[in-house]
């Protein structure tokens, strides 16, 4: 397309119209020189299998992004259905995040914070421009166990859990996406 639209959407209804849109929240952690660094983030999703990439979209001016950029190394941690006080926290500018905060390193030294609901070790393999924002592209170093509990979700400007689904339930289809053999059946 050679000529652009005009824009015409504020930011507040773009908030509103895509808090209709659920996310699942993650901390994304990294450790350097200064410390331990993290932010809540719920912008981020796996990318691909082959290779094992996810991608996060920081706010292009933030400091925590700015360190795991400079490290090149994150953890990212998802949050259980508990985790409400965790994900505020972490989305808190300025505060001693750690404070208090439980962690062990990852195999390469980012923080993975005890009770997360599983976690995933990546070194930053790209970076693209994004608005405010920027793109990462993460490649999968290593991944953690998987615990039992719900994830902690965001819809509509509020945390929500998961609905329960019995154990013996069948998958779904869309549940799978990522592990489903024939990925070009969606594409």
């Amino acid at each position: 397309m050679d000529t652009e639209l005009p824009v015409a959407v504020d930011p507040a209804s773009f908030r509103r119209v895509f808090g209709h849109f659920c996310t699942g929240v993650t901390i994304v952690t990294t450790t350097d020189a200064d410390g331990p660094a993290g932010f809540a983030c719920q912008a981020f999703t796996p990318l691909s299998l082959d290779p094992p990439l996810v991608l996060f979209c920081p706010q292009s001016t933030s400091s925590t992004w700015q360190r795991i950029r400079g490290t090149g190394l994150f953890c990212v941690n998802v949050l259980a259905e508990g985790h409400h006080e965790l994900s505020r926290a972490f989305g808190t500018r300025g505060a001693d995040k750690f404070a208090g905060i439980p962690w062990t390193p990852s195999p390469g030294g980012a923080p993975i914070l005890d009770g997360a609901l599983t976690w995933a070790e990546c070194q930053v393999s790209a970076v693209h421009p994004g608005g405010d924002h920027s793109i990462v592209v993460g490649r999968v170093l290593a991944l953690g166990e998987c615990g039992g509990d719900g994830p902690l979700l965001f819809f509509k400007g509020r945390y929500r859990a998961a609905a329960p689904v019995s154990p013996s339930a069948s998958l779904e289809v869309v549940d799978t996406l990522l592990a489903w053999p024939r990925h070009t059946d969606w594409i």
